[in-house]
C-alpha cells in the first residue's frame, strides 16, 4: 500500500486555495474596472448630450452650423441600411447553417469550410470595407448608396449569424428529429416543423447581436466613402446615405475645431444607444415568447 504524505497534500491544497482566491480577486477587480469605465463614459455622454436632444435635433437635416444640425437623415440611413442587412444575413446565414449541419457530408472539406467561417468572424471590419469597395462600389458600379453599404455590412456579420445558427441547431435534442422521422416525415418537413422552431430562440439571439454590431460599425462605411454632411434624406436602397455611427465619427473629428460638435456627437451617441436598447429588448421579448412556445 502506497504511503500518502498528508502534510504534502495539505500544503498543495492550501497553495491551490491561495491561487484560487488570488485569481478570483483579479477577475473581480477587472469586472469592477470595466463597469466603472462604462459608468464614467455613460455619465460623460449623458451630461454632454442630453440637453441637445429635442425634436428639432431628431427631425432636422444635417448642417454645418451646430445650432441647426439634425440627425433625421442619419436615422433614416440606418433604417434603410438594416432593410438590406436583415433579409440578406437572415436568409443566407440560416440557410448556410442548415446546409452545413443537416445536409452537407461530414468530411475534410466540410471541416475546412467550418474553420474558415469561424475565422471570418474575427477578420477586422475595415477588410470587409475594402472588399465591399472593390466589389460593390467599383466592380458592380453601385457607388456609395444604401445597397452597397448594406451588402458590405451583410458580409461583415454573416459569419456571426452562421456560427450562432449552427450552434442553435446543434442544441436541438436529437430525439425530436428522430421522432419526426419515425412518424414518416421527410427531412425538409423535419427541418421546417421541428428543428427550425426549436432552434429559433438561439438563431434570433445570434442574429440580433450581429445586427447590433452592423448598426454600430463605422470603418467599412468610411472605406466606402459614405458622406456625412448636407445630403437629402434617403428614400430607398438606391439613394446616398449616412448613418448614426458615421455622424458621430465626423462630429468627433470636428470637435477639435468647434466644441459644440462634441455635444452633438454625445447626443447622437445617446440616440444610437436607445435604438440598440430597443432592438435588443425586442429580440429578448421575441426570444422568450418562442422559448415558451417550443
Amino acid at each position: 500500500m502506497k504511503y500518502i504524505d498528508t502534510a504534502q497534500v495539505e500544503k498543495k491544497m492550501k497553495s491551490r486555495v491561495i491561487i484560487n482566491n488570488f485569481l478570483k480577486s483579479i477577475f473581480f477587480l477587472a469586472t469592477i474596472f470595466g463597469l466603472v469605465v462604462l459608468a464614467v463614459l455613460i455619465f460623460r455622454v449623458m451630461s454632454q448630450g442630453l440637453s441637445y436632444i429635442n425634436m428639432d435635433f431628431l427631425t432636422g437635416k444635417l448642417s454645418t452650423m451646430p445650432e441647426r444640425a439634425g440627425i433625421m437623415g442619419a436615422i433614416l440611413g440606418t433604417f434603410w441600411l438594416m432593410v438590406v442587412v436583415i433579409p440578406v444575413t437572415m436568409v443566407l446565414g440560416v440557410s448556410t447553417a442548415i446546409y452545413n449541419e443537416l445536409y452537407a457530408k461530414k468530411g475534410r472539406l466540410q471541416s475546412v469550410i467550418q474553420t474558415n467561417i469561424a475565422n471570418l468572424a474575427g477578420v477586422p471590419s475595415i477588410v470587409y470595407g475594402i472588399l465591399g469597395m472593390t466589389i460593390f462600389v467599383r466592380a458592380l458600379d453601385f457607388g456609395n448608396i444604401v445597397l452597397a453599404g448594406g451588402l458590405t455590412m451583410s458580409l461583415l456579420v454573416l459569419p456571426i449569424v452562421i456560427v450562432a445558427s449552427q450552434e442553435a441547431i446543434r442544441a436541438v435534442p436529437q430525439h425530436l428529429s428522430e421522432a419526426s422521422y419515425g412518424m414518416g416525415a421527410t427531412k425538409w418537413q423535419t427541418v421546417k416543423n421541428i428543428i427550425l422552431p426549436a432552434s429559433l430562440p438561439g438563431i434570433l439571439t445570434g442574429s440580433i447581436l450581429a445586427l447590433s454590431r452592423a448598426i454600430g460599425e463605422t470603418a467599412p462605411l468610411v472605406v466606402l466613402g459614405i458622406p456625412a454632411l448636407l445630403i437629402p434624406f434617403p428614400g430607398g436602397i438606391f439613394d446616398k446615405f449616412t448613418v448614426l455611427p458615421m455622424q458621430i465619427y465626423y462630429w468627433t473629428l470636428d470637435s477639435s475645431l468647434m466644441e459644440e460638435y462634441a455635444y452633438l456627437a454625445a447626443a447622437t451617441i445617446i440616440v444610437l444607444l436607445v435604438l440598440l436598447f430597443i432592438l435588443n429588448s425586442t429580440a429578448i421579448i421575441i426570444r422568450n415568447k418562442f422559448q415558451q412556445r417550443y
